[in-house]
């Protein structure tokens, strides 16, 4: 059995609990709540609400007037213009929301003001509840230094490092060569992976502190940052705490969240493979012992570097509810935003005792953003094709697909905020009845528009190191140390695609032609295969397709494909195509031999010239379908010459340029900073793609540029 639950389904799902039966149940709270966020989180936080009975505020910028979570809120008020600090940062918009709504309560989701302190204290002025912590932890806790030296005192383990605020790059370096190389500069306002720069020497230390402490003014208008010795291979693991006004503190299990790009999370679990009982408990006693030191309540989490012997250390502790909330909520069965909820409101958390506290199956969350996955940069636009997964299966057992997302059809990816565009959750009874389901799902999911990293979500969910649970920090760089180019073909992989991409040319022709009668074809397919350098090959497939019955031109297909690929041994393939009316792709499930539970799925996108464009394993591929005498002619056709680009700088994504290191005349050798660009954020430096004389210079400092705008060119001799 699967339970499913589409996006729309999940925040929809609460308007079956009245008002009336909550109360029945459960002490009333608040009458109404304004939520303090945007996108996911907003929708989530008011999925709770509508099953407690509280009706909800949403505010919002210019940018979001038309976005799924204001459109789910009871009220909406806007705020101001689309930059965040005009809007979403902007507390005295905020406030005259709160009183001309009459909400009696504010939660801030994460991000944004969940952890200002200023914005609590005003709230507590003016006779609002936060749904949050109390003023006093908030500001103990949320401050990176601070929260370090409260953490010791407490009795909590804690990595070497500088407690104090680093005054300038020369102190930073001082610090540095004390403490020992690697070191990480880190905001000590931030989170979210802003403001955060890893450093191995002096000149590193120099650089990263500039970047570092630009991003973190940029993102909370703090720029100090602190200095930390960075452990090496260490796995991120987290203790989510929760707390009441009453002296209730519990810990749940952990979730681990070592892999990572940028110093953000991309794949969670829970629990973590690498924990054992004993280590388990050490970190949530060490997790309570913190939070009642500050007399903490509400939802919290504490982060720990965990290394290869379970030696854990201190790494933070996020006053807010986390990202990555959903799978603890899914392998203990509670509502962390109600709980917090309850906390705000005065009443003890639902459940009371550690002893209660129960740990069912294993879920894993894959957080899908708008960005190339080869780079990690942002991609705005619109999704002009949106379709949630909605179905899973896992070798029969049961199995749930949580979909947390913000976004619908037409939705806008705008450059002003973080580019995630949901957080897709799989849970079953084992941690390989997660991972199938997961990957499942991923295959399902449907985003165009809007270039996004399904392929690498993929890719890592279905790698033999991630099914043995062998994951650290610094995964992603180890095992694409040449970047994510998309799903590589193999012996296994290509022969699938090839005979997918045959049965749906059939069915597509079939019903181009109204011809049903069509049982049998040959066909000769050119599939690209992604290298490393990032240049395309093409292999050759040569497939005979066979229908076990006529065609259905509305209904599944089923069909035995006999594939030539790789310079492999024929390979048998047996398949069915279900082409839905109702959505304009094609869903392709497997059934090979010994591997009979196991599926995947190929999603036909667009039709091409000469064959379609289809999404495999998450990655898109653009394959020819040729008949015999096209793919002979074919082979006569010379190439097209690729354009060289290697004496240009390119803007990588939409953003604004932060600075511009070079001038006219200026050698520069290759991997010279030339420039900063900003987006979302993010400060990214751009380098000399090889050493040369700075021939042209297109941009100055403030201007904004576009994707593969030419910012800086170089002389060709």
């Amino acid at each position: 059995m699967s339970a499913i639950l589409s996006a729309r389904a999940w925040r929809r799902a609460p308007l079956l609990f009245t008002s009336r039966f909550y109360s029945q149940q459960h002490p009333p709270t608040f009458d109404k709540i304004l939520v303090a966020n945007r996108g996911e989180i907003a929708c989530r936080v008011m999925r709770t609400a509508r099953k407690m009975g509280i009706r909800t505020v949403a505010v919002y910028s210019d940018a979001d007037a038309e976005a799924v979570f204001v459109r789910e809120a009871d009220e909406a008020v806007r705020v101001g213009a689309a930059a965040s600090t005009l809007s979403y940062l902007n507390i005295d918009a905020i406030l005259e929301a709160v009183r001309v709504t009459g909400a009696q309560a504010v939660h801030p989701g994460y991000g944004f003001l969940s952890e200002n302190s200023l914005f609590v204290k005003q709230l507590e002025a003016a006779g609002v509840a936060f749904i949050g912590p109390r003023e006093h932890a908030l500001a103990a806790m949320g401050d990176k230094i601070q929260s370090k030296i409260i953490a010791r005192q407490a009795g909590v383990n804690t990595i070497p490092g500088f407690d104090g605020v680093v005054r300038d790059a020369d102190h930073a370096v001082a610090i540095a060569e004390d403490i020992g190389y690697p070191v990480m500069l880190k905001a000590s306002a931030g989170g979210g992976g802003k403001g955060m720069r890893v450093a191995h020497t002096a000149a590193e230390v120099r650089e990263g502190f500039t970047l570092a402490s630009d991003e973190a003014a940029s993102s909370f208008g703090d720029r100090r940052l602190l200095v930390e010795r960075f452990i090496e291979e260490p796995r991120h693991i987290e203790i989510q705490v929760l707390a009441d006004g009453q002296g209730n503190v519990l810990w749940l299990p952990e979730r681990e969240c070592s892999i990572q790009r940028r110093n953000q999370k991309v794949v969670e679990e829970a629990p973590s493979t690498h924990l054992d009982e004993t280590t388990r408990r050490q970190m949530g006693e060490q997790a309570v012992a913190l939070a009642r030191s500050v007399g903490y309540n509400s939802a919290g989490t504490v982060e720990f570097l965990v290394d290869k012997h379970r030696n854990f250390y201190f790494l933070e502790m996020n006053t807010r509810l986390q990202v990555e909330h959903p799978i603890t909520e899914l392998i203990t069965g509670l509502d962390l935003v109600e709980e917090m909820i309850r906390s705000a409101a005065g009443l003890p958390l639902t459940t009371t005792k550690q002893s209660d506290v129960r740990m069912d199956g294993w879920a894993i969350e894959a957080r899908v953003y708008a960005e190339d996955p080869d780079k990690f940069l942002p991609s705005i636009g619109t999704l002009s094709r949106y379709k949630e997964p909605t179905t899973t299966t896992s070798s029969g057992k049961e199995t749930v697909v949580r979909c947390d997302s913000g976004v619908a059809e037409g939705s806008e990816i705008s450059v002003y905020y973080d580019p995630m565009i949901s957080k897709l959750s799989a849970h079953g009874p084992t941690r390989t009845a997660a991972i199938a389901a997961l990957s499942s799902a991923l295959d399902r999911y449907l985003i165009t528009g809007v270039t996004h990293n399904i392929p690498l979500l993929r890719d890592v969910v279905a790698s033999s190191a991630f099914a043995a649970g062998r994951t650290s920090t610094s995964f992603l760089a180890e095992h694409y140390p040449h970047g994510f180019k998309g799903h590589r073909l193999d012996k296994t992989s290509a022969p699938q695609l090839a005979a997918a991409v045959a049965a749906l040319q059939l069915v597509r022709h079939a019903r181009d032609t109204g011809d049903k009668s069509l049982t049998k074809a040959d066909y000769a397919l050119l599939l690209p295969q992604l290298l490393d350098d990032g240049s395309v090959v093409k292999l050759d497939a040569q497939v005979s397709l066979e229908s076990v019955s006529a065609v259905n031109l509305c209904g599944t297909n089923d069909f035995v494909a006999t594939v030539s690929c790789l310079d492999q041994p024929k390979t048998t393939v047996k398949l069915s195509v279900k082409w839905d009316v109702d959505q304009p792709f094609a869903d392709i499930v497997y059934h090979q031999g010994r591997n009979d539970n196991e599926s995947t799925s190929v999603l036909f996108l667009a039709p091409l010239p000469l064959g379609m464009r289809v999404q495999f394993r998450g990655t898109k591929f653009d394959i020819d379908v040729l008949s015999h005498d096209q793919r002979e002619l074919l082979r006569l056709m010379k190439e097209k010459e690729k354009l060289d680009t290697s004496r240009l700088v390119l803007a990588p994504m939409p953003g604004t340029i932060v600075s511009v290191a070079v001038k006219v005349g200026d050698t520069v050798a290759e991997g010279t900073q030339v420039a900063v660009v900003e987006a979302m954020k993010m400060q990214n430096v751009l380098r000399a793609p090889r050493a040369g004389v700075v021939k042209a210079v297109n941009v100055v400092p403030g201007a904004n540029v576009a994707g593969d705008d030419i910012l800086v060119e170089l002389s060709s001799d």
